[in-house]
């Protein structure tokens, strides 16, 4: 038998390159240089040559993490281009204000949401909002005309809008999406069930119109959560009585139970002790005269074990602990001095 063969990864250094504040993580090749985290560095992008902050030191990691090639870091940003770069960070506003006065003009339908310029002012690029799309071909001519350098128009979705203005959700705190969330998860209304939250758009909705992105927070702790809780509608037996289970409370472990007295109370999980429902087979709770799983009858005065009614199914012939009868249940000896009692009278 021939030695198993280990084959060495292929590893390469990379340091993350970040573009805008909790924007996506791009990774680039050092090329041998050690940077350090919070450094402007020049960067080769498929857009062209930007300024980035490193946000990741260089380390090494497998080549087949990577979805694409490595491009280079150019070099570390120098004073000037520092300075360069905020004095064109200070014209975005005027820029945008001038952009959208020449939107009126044309009277497209769109809507302004930020404008940005390159480190070294060589592209002007805007992000608009719309409904569809629009033609702004006269625009980019015109606007190309008074910066009197590249333009482009980004049209964004409702959520990058949130992402880049920014703002405070429902909760108190600077939304998520603008402090520290990279990309956007899937958020479906399926979470908000899960959590027992209300279907009500004005409550589960951010300030984008979308989901809120925290729905998907605590999801899966409630999916783990529930199957250990009884289901909904198993019975419990509680110091005020036996109750039907009617809804979960995952933050507090306790299931709310209705009790025949018709009041509900929170039982926690760990004091639960199921049963199935008044009538129900004892070993696998189908209701009814009959069980389909085991063919067990669920007659009075049966078996505990199997619930046959008269003679037990699982142990026939079986005596009881006392010797009495030949038909008492050899899994849970029951005594069988009722039905004598009924056959004598």
């Amino acid at each position: 038998m021939s030695p198993a063969v280990v084959v060495d990864e292929n590893v390469v250094t990379i340091v993350g390159i970040r573009f805008r504040p909790a924007g996506r993580i791009y990774y680039f090749d050092p090329q041998g240089t050690l940077y350090t985290t919070g450094q402007y560095v020049i960067v080769e992008t498929v857009r062209g040559v930007e300024a980035g902050r490193v946000v990741i030191a260089p380390k090494k990691v497998a080549e087949k993490e990577l979805s694409d090639p490595l491009k280079p870091v150019l070099r570390l940003a120098s004073e000037d281009e520092l300075r360069l770069m905020l004095s064109f960070k200070s014209k975005e506003k005027d820029a945008l204000a001038q952009c959208a006065h020449q939107v009126t003009q044309h009277q497209l339908p769109m809507k302004l949401v930020e404008a940005e310029y390159t480190f070294d002012g060589s592209r002007l690029t805007f992000y608009f909002t719309a409904d569809e799309r629009v033609d702004f071909r006269a625009l980019v001519r015109d606007l190309a005309a008074t910066f009197r350098t590249r333009i482009e128009l980004r049209q964004i979705g409702a959520r990058d809008q949130a992402k880049l203005q920014g703002g405070v959700g429902i909760c108190g705190k600077t939304l998520c999406c603008s402090s520290w969330i990279t990309d956007f998860g899937v958020v479906s209304i399926k979470m908000a069930k899960e959590q027992d939250l209300p279907l009500n758009p004005a409550k589960i909705s951010g300030v984008c119109g979308r989901l809120l992105c925290c729905l998907s927070y605590e999801n899966d702790t409630y999916v783990q959560a529930r199957q250990t809780m009884p289901p909904v509608g198993s019975y419990l037996d509680t110091p005020g009585g036996q109750g039907r289970v009617v809804s979960h409370n995952v933050p507090k472990s306790s299931v709310e139970v209705l009790l025949e007295s018709g009041e509900i109370i929170q039982w926690p999980v760990e004091q639960q002790e199921t049963r199935t429902a008044p009538g129900a087979c004892g070993s696998c709770g189908a209701k009814g005269g009959g069980c389909g799983s085991c063919g067990a009858r669920s007659g009075g005065g049966g078996c505990g074990s199997c619930a046959s009614g008269g003679a037990c199914s699982c142990s026939s012939g079986a005596k009881t602990d006392n010797g009495e009868g030949s038909r008492g249940c050899g899994s849970c000896a029951i005594k069988q001095k009722a039905m004598k009692q009924r056959s004598t009278s």
